[in-house]
């Protein structure tokens, strides 16, 4: 199992000053701390850098462009892979043309070193970008059909359900051939068999679950990629997991870092999001069934080592770390996404995290690695 990292750029509140210059100093804060965490896991031997495209997510993620962000990392690193974990590819996030042109552009600059993650979004996205809710899921899917049609061919014509695109030279071609590893990002039951379906690779973006929740869809992801009809050229039979990660050098530090209440932050915010935006049709007893802890919490109730406790976070000592980590692997997850920099941790605490991870985890996980490289399907007639 190989390590990556995830990047939403947090930005919690409360901001350093009133509006605009506190919210302006604290994004700008952040950036410069993710530009130089990863630059550090570039020379600690993590495999790929995660870069979600969230708008509208206060506090949560502030990073709408990663394709920038990507840009400059591409010119700052040497060897980790740049995801786009993930592009919003339903047609009113942006054409599938706009979506081919800047995902070849980065991996043209970071010569071959791109991962491409699609996804659909949340509601409170979707309805700000006037996407057609009913129909994102077909048109997500012609998307990705059209994109790697203008990557793979010269000249290019699409005339689909959703989008009529007449003949082009789509400009530029990606660096790696024929393209770069497609994922998709499933987060509820039976949508990760849909994925495995097509060929593409599982980003499971399902946190504060049971792990034996997440352990049913990667066997539904398995058993589906096992009779996949790839949608592109390239099958990427890989699942890729991510949780909160901080490692220390003994529990008191992590402590002292403040983690217990940067979990139970995101994991409000999330919650918190989520009820209004995914669930605003739950009553009050579906809600707290949702979200217990919510309720827990509010009633003096809540430990937040639960999490810890049932390994749905990784928290602790280097060798409780790769204890919880070895349980991921055991589950099939064959990249696990270390999401660092959230809630109110110090950049300090997450650059030692990052060197721990790098010095002591990465080291020990490779003695047990098995690479399961991105297959290319041939094209018709070769």
């Amino acid at each position: 199992m190989k390590l990556d990292l995830l990047y939403e750029i947090d930005v919690p509140r409360p901001w350093p000053g009133p509006h605009p210059y506190g919210q302006r100093q604290a994004e700008q804060e952040s950036y410069a701390e993710a530009l130089e965490q990863i630059r550090l896991a570039d020379t600690m031997g993590f495999n790929t850098t995660w870069h979600v495209e969230h708008h509208f997510r206060e506090g949560r993620s502030h990073c709408p462009a990663p394709e920038v962000l990507i840009g400059a990392l591409t010119q700052i690193t040497e060897q980790i892979r740049l995801g786009f974990g993930v592009t919003l590819v339903p047609h009113g996030f942006g054409p599938p043309m706009r979506v081919a042109e800047k995902v070849a552009t980065a991996d043209i600059l970071s010569k071959g070193r791109v991962e491409w993650g699609t996804g659909r979004s949340t509601p409170m996205e979707q309805t700000a970008f006037h996407v057609d809710r009913e129909n994102s899921k077909d048109q997500a899917r012609e998307a990705i059909e059209a994109i790697v049609g203008m990557w793979e061919s010269e000249h290019f014509e699409f005339h689909g359900k959703y989008l009529d695109f007449p003949r082009r030279m789509v400009t530029p071609k990606p660096f790696q051939d024929p393209h770069p590893p497609p994922w998709m990002a499933a987060t509820s039951d039976g949508s990760a068999a849909q994925v495995g379906a097509m060929g593409m690779g599982l980003l499971s973006f399902s946190i504060m679950q049971p792990l034996e929740r997440m352990a049913e869809h990667i066997r539904q992801y398995r058993e589906a990629v096992a009779r996949a009809t790839p949608i592109t050229r390239v099958l990427n039979n890989k699942v890729a997991a991510y949780t909160l990660v901080h490692c220390r050098e003994t529990m008191a530090q992590c402590e002292a870092d403040g983690i217990w209440d940067s979990v139970w932050w995101w994991y409000k915010n999330l919650a918190e999001f989520t009820i209004e935006w995914e669930f605003p049709h739950y009553s009050a007893e579906q809600v707290d069934h949702a979200f217990p802890l919510l309720r827990r919490q509010m009633e003096g109730d809540f430990d937040p080592h639960e999490f810890s406790d049932a390994d749905m976070i990784i928290v602790g000592d280097p060798s409780e770390c790769l204890r919880k980590m070895r349980h991921y692997e055991r589950l099939g997850v064959d990249q696990l996404i270390c999401y660092v920099q959230f809630g109110y941790l110090s950049h300090e605490s997450i650059m030692a995290t990052i060197e721990l991870l790098g010095t002591e985890i990465i080291p020990a996980l490779r003695h047990s690695d098995v690479d399961v490289s991105a297959t290319v399907v041939p094209a018709a007639g070769s």
